[in-house]
């Protein structure tokens, strides 16, 4: 029981920040997914007087990765209302040229204008439709949603600095004793310590193996999948080979910090 007194305090501290540091992770990855949803589905559509090449028009900015003629069939369909077929022909050829632009990424307002500008300065384009309206209200959103994100992980560092602090006095007290009475009898440094050490290790590997159980599950989990389904994106809620490489090591390094703190500080107490 006293053994596991002394592992759990460190143990659940350590648990507390894999499990914060990976839920960022995880949110970080929702928005990117999003982010790359949104720019599959989003598209630009432009109205030429004439016939456009696509190479003139994707070398006019970086963020066009393609471009498709839009047919006119659909908007004379729309129009039809008994046009004899000779009409529907000629209405084709008075028609302008529409055009979807496909892009890179989802842009931000700036990039969107920038574009606009560029395609508008050949003469031949006479309009450029963005849905402003619309795409500035998502791209709005998706910054307030990086701003909490922001906030959230500046809360966890400031949690695991205060994790970090409270285990190392903790410590202390419980080690100042052992490692006086080995410096009496003449043990070296690097004796004396060893057993913070040893336990800095333990703490971390049982910290991290309650991590990778922990979302293993939650990464298996019907109802996690579905959720991310219902917003149309797929994302790594946990990649055991990365994600625990991460894990393991951050853990390591906070409790050999906290053990390397606690051998210095005794140091200058003597």
């Amino acid at each position: 029981m006293k053994s596991l007194k002394n592992h759990l305090s460190l143990v659940v501290a350590l648990l507390s920040i894999l499990f914060s540091i990976q839920t960022f992770i995880i949110v970080e990855r929702s928005i990117t997914a999003y982010k790359e949803s949104l720019a599959n589905n989003y598209s630009l559509v432009i109205v030429s007087q004439k016939k456009v090449q696509e190479k003139s028009l994707i070398s006019k900015n970086s963020i066009i990765v393609s471009v498709d003629e839009l047919s006119p069939d659909d908007v004379i369909k729309k129009l039809n209302s008994g046009i004899k077929k000779k009409n529907i022909e000629l209405l084709k050829l008075s028609l302008p040229k529409f055009y979807k632009l496909k892009l890179s990424h989802y842009p931000s307002p700036d990039e969107i204008n920038n574009l606009t500008k560029g395609l508008l300065r050949d003469k031949s384009i006479i309009k450029v439709e963005t849905f402003a309206k619309s795409h500035d209200t998502t791209y709005k959103l998706l910054l307030l949603f990086k701003s909490v994100i922001t906030v959230f992980a500046f809360s966890v560092g400031v949690v695991t600095i205060l994790l970090i602090a409270k285990e190392l006095k903790i410590w202390q007290l419980k080690h100042h004793e052992r490692m006086s009475i080995m410096a009496l009898f003449g043990a070296p440094t690097w004796l004396r310590s060893a057993v913070l050490f040893r336990l800095a290790i333990v703490d971390a590997l049982i910290a991290s193996a309650m991590a990778f159980i922990l979302f293993s599950y939650i990464s298996s989990d019907v109802w996690v999948q579905e959720q991310f389904e219902t917003i149309g994106i797929k994302v790594v809620v946990f990649d055991k080979i990365t994600d625990f490489g991460v894990m393991l090591g951050i853990a390591m390094a906070l409790s050999t910090l906290l053990a390397t703190f606690i051998v210095i500080g005794h140091k200058e107490e003597v």
